[in-house]
């Protein structure tokens, strides 16, 4: 037991963090290993690779995961955002890079080779996204003449750019969605939110009359008949099969003729082995931690760190929604990943980050008392250090 006269940095960490947020998040990445011994094996012995070659892949990079979470959850919000911006340009020029030298998967080039492993930039693209448009949209707040807004405007414009080109239309919402959130959340006008949501209308039929897979992935969504829905027809019936609980562990049959299993329907093996049960309790502490992250932000007395918390939770949440209702057949697929349930070392290891960025910024700090002054920082380079 860690002493509270005990004046180290680890006893600081300990007795400010959240342990309830801390301890939900490690229950998702321990889960998201167990579960891949039941999603992953039939994946690998269709491809030809030893049984539980995806379940060592998954184990490998929980401890990187693991560390980053904690590493990131020391730091303070002025180094969230130092670190934000070093990993948001490293993002950036991975993914030019993808154009040009990405892996090809399915029509898009999304992945990079680095050391025999293959790196999804996007991914960390996100949590450096929103803190860095959360920094701009605090600054402009506090000095009217700082072009704040302009500029995460600028950062959208690019990001999504750099997405489409893959294309990733998934991330390139993901993205829009928690970016028009913080301006919300930010005090934007009403008016100017309706012009936000016509804008994203436009932007969804044009993607929808433009992009020829987003407009078969619709139009099957809206009329079965019209196309190949096996994916979704075969997880549906993973939810059939396992019940209210399940059929046991390793014992699923729909999951050996289900693709993507492992990645973006792991939420159908978990119905197909442990039943609905278990799947409420895990959507119960993806709540829970939507909720608390929520509340810290609530609470958050300081613009920057508002913003940031409610940000990377409604990231975190959003994209946990979005491949749940894929999995449900609530919306059309997205390719989007379960945070720290589906196999994958970028999607884990950018959980992790966001969760420690989280955990970082909904530490227990003390306030400025009454009379204190409080510096105001300026939109330079120095205030991102």
């Amino acid at each position: 037991m860690v002493s509270r006269a005990d004046r180290s940095r680890f006893a600081e960490w300990f007795w400010t963090v959240d342990h309830y947020l801390l301890a939900a998040f490690f229950l998702l990445m321990v889960g998201g290993v167990v579960l891949s011994f039941a999603a992953s094996p039939p994946v690998a012995e269709r491809i030809g690779v030893e049984t539980f070659f995806f379940v060592k892949r998954q184990a490998l990079f929980l401890g990187p995961a693991l560390a980053i979470m904690l590493a990131a959850s020391l730091m303070s919000p002025r180094m969230v955002r130092r670190a934000a911006l070093l990993i948001f340009i490293a993002s950036v020029v991975m993914l030019i890079a993808t154009l040009f030298i990405g892996l090809e998967v399915k029509g898009s080039r999304r992945w990079i080779s680095f050391l025999g492993f293959s790196i999804q930039p996007s991914e960390f693209l996100k949590p450096a996204f929103v803190v860095l448009v959360s920094f701009l949209l605090s600054e402009s707040g506090r000095r009217r003449e700082v072009p704040g807004v302009l500029f995460a405007i600028l950062l959208y414009v690019i990001c999504a750019a750099l997405l489409i080109a893959q294309p990733d239309f998934g991330q390139t919402m993901l993205l829009g969605a928690v970016w028009a959130g913080l301006f919300f959340l930010n005090g934007l006008p009403w008016f100017l939110i309706a012009g936000l949501g016509v804008i994203g209308v436009m932007g969804l039929a044009a993607a929808y009359v433009f992009l020829p897979h987003v407009t078969a992935r619709v139009d099957r969504f809206m009329d079965p008949t019209s196309g190949d829905t096996y994916q979704i027809d075969t997880a549906m019936d993973s939810f059939l099969s396992g019940g209210w609980f399940g059929r046991g562990p390793g014992e699923g049959t729909v999951k050996r003729i289900l693709p993507d299993s492992h990645t973006d329907f792991v939420f159908a093996v978990v119905a197909e082995e442990f039943g609905i049960i278990v799947c409420l309790a895990m959507v119960a502490v993806f709540a829970f931690i939507v909720i608390r992250g929520l509340n810290h932000a609530s609470k958050d007395q300081d613009a920057f760190g508002r913003l940031a918390t409610a940000g990377l939770t409604v990231l975190f949440g959003l994209q946990a929604s979005i491949n749940l209702a894929v999995n449900l057949n609530l919306m059309p697929p997205k390719g989007m990943t379960l945070p720290f349930i589906s196999y994958g070392g970028s999607s884990l290891l950018s959980s992790a980050l966001t969760a420690g960025a989280l955990l970082a910024l909904t530490r227990r700090r003390p306030r400025p008392t009454r009379g204190e002054p409080v510096t105001v920082s300026r939109l330079s380079p120095s205030s991102l250090m």
